[in-house]
């Protein structure tokens, strides 16, 4: 079963919503975050990157920088751009562009839950990363982002979903990418806690390093709470929880300084001893097993050989681990890409665009496209038990930070 928890949010005022609501802290460089900033006040990337306020050769201290995120957080209370909710709620969330929609509900989560697995990860977590947004959130005495879950839908959730976005909407604007954003809220919460404990699990989707610094706020704020008893907003993260069926995936795509001192035909016929190489037009892989990759102003077909059995195993059968195994370590040196700073990540949403322009610029040697992994393979994965290679999905359109803050 899934228990969810209504909360008292901390949000924006609907006509300041728009104005808010912000991009993930992780998923923009710290150039974009400038722009972003530099002519909106009421950004909450004040709140989540306020580094960015800071002349670029600063280099303002940890301290410093959290001081400053917590006094933004306070600003807008005080100017009135953010109201606290009068009571437990949840709320109806959809993010909807072109022909693509997902609907989801915004609930707080047991950290219980998580610890116990019954919330499945399936990527590891970068401690330095952790430990970054776990001061944050002590700090600004909050979590101020979402975590994005799925579950396999449910008839009764659905119908449940259907009958709230019926009502008037708390926010609905579009953003300056095109995608809509709309909020339902929800006081009658009854209906959806019992739908939920129909639900066997909870997937994370996106969000793997801020429920572990959820979990290890809650461990400070516990041991330093005498009285504690288990029902403090500490132990319940707020989330977005959303329908398996209603997600989109696209690729994570890798790029690499160098060839591992190997020229570049001396690297081409590593490849063919697992793959067949060719020339191509195509930059997006077209099926599973198949791969992309841009060097030196070409693009390359790279077809996982049929000689090669399929894998039983859901975590060797990823087109990502295919890479791993036999192109990034074996090949080019990368034990490890979560730490090895040769490589970079490039999320699907960029496109291959991004590709070209990072290895024309020669800050990387070759870049490859890949094939997205499926909520399927996601499931897979987490059910076993398993861990994803770093950065193997890329979820579009991305969740947005600013319009649910969770007090702890």
């Amino acid at each position: 079963m899934a228990i969810i928890k209504p909360f008292r949010a901390l949000h924006p005022v609907p006509e300041k919503a728009e104005q808010v609501s912000c991009v993930p802290y992780d998923v923009a460089y710290e150039s974009e975050v400038r722009d972003f900033i530099k002519n909106n006040p009421n950004s909450f990337l004040h709140v989540t990157r306020p580094e960015a306020e800071f002349a670029e050769d600063a280099n303002p201290s940890a301290e410093i920088i959290l001081e400053r995120a917590k006094h933004n957080l306070e600003k807008l209370i005080d100017d009135g751009i953010l109201a606290l909710e009068s009571e437990p709620c949840f709320y109806v969330y959809r993010l909807a562009f072109e022909n693509h929609r997902q609907t989801g509900i915004v609930a707080c989560c047991s950290l219980d839950e998580y610890e116990h697995g019954l919330i499945k990860k399936h990527e590891k977590t970068r401690p330095d990363k952790v430990e970054d947004r776990t001061a944050h959130m002590l700090s600004v005495k909050a979590q101020t982002g979402l975590i994005f879950l799925a579950y396999r839908g449910t008839g009764e959730i659905r119908r449940l979903i259907g009958q709230a976005t019926s009502a008037e909407p708390l926010y609905h604007f579009e953003c300056t990418n095109g995608i809509q954003q709309t909020v339902w809220r929800i006081s009658k919460t009854d209906e959806f806690i019992r739908a939920f404990v129909s639900v066997p699990a909870l997937y994370i989707a996106d969000g793997h390093h801020r429920v572990e610094s959820a979990r290890l706020a809650r461990k400070s704020l516990r041991y330093n709470n005498p009285d504690h008893n288990g029902t403090e907003e500490y132990n319940f993260v707020v989330s977005g929880i959303f329908p398996a069926e209603d997600l989109l995936i696209l690729a994570y795509n890798r790029v690499v300084k160098d060839l591992n001192g190997l020229s570049e035909p001396a690297f081409l016929t590593k490849l063919t001893e697992s793959f067949a190489v060719s020339e191509t037009e195509t930059k997006e892989p077209q099926n599973h097993r198949e791969f992309g990759m841009y060097l030196n102003g070409k693009w390359y077909k790279l077809q996982f050989a049929a000689n090669h059995e399929p894998e039983p195993d859901p975590l060797r059968r990823l087109d990502v681990s295919i890479l791993q195994r036999c192109v990034l370590e074996p090949i080019l040196g990368i034990d490890d890409p979560s730490t090895n700073e040769r490589i970079g990540f490039v999320g699907g949403g960029r496109g291959t665009d991004e590709l070209e322009k990072l290895v024309d610029d020669g800050d990387f040697k070759v870049a490859f496209s890949l094939y997205p992994t499926t909520m399927d393979d996601l499931f897979a994965v987490s059910d076993t038990g398993g861990i994803m290679p770093p950065k193997s999905t890329w979820f579009e359109p991305k969740l947005k930070d600013g319009l649910f803050v969770h007090l702890i």
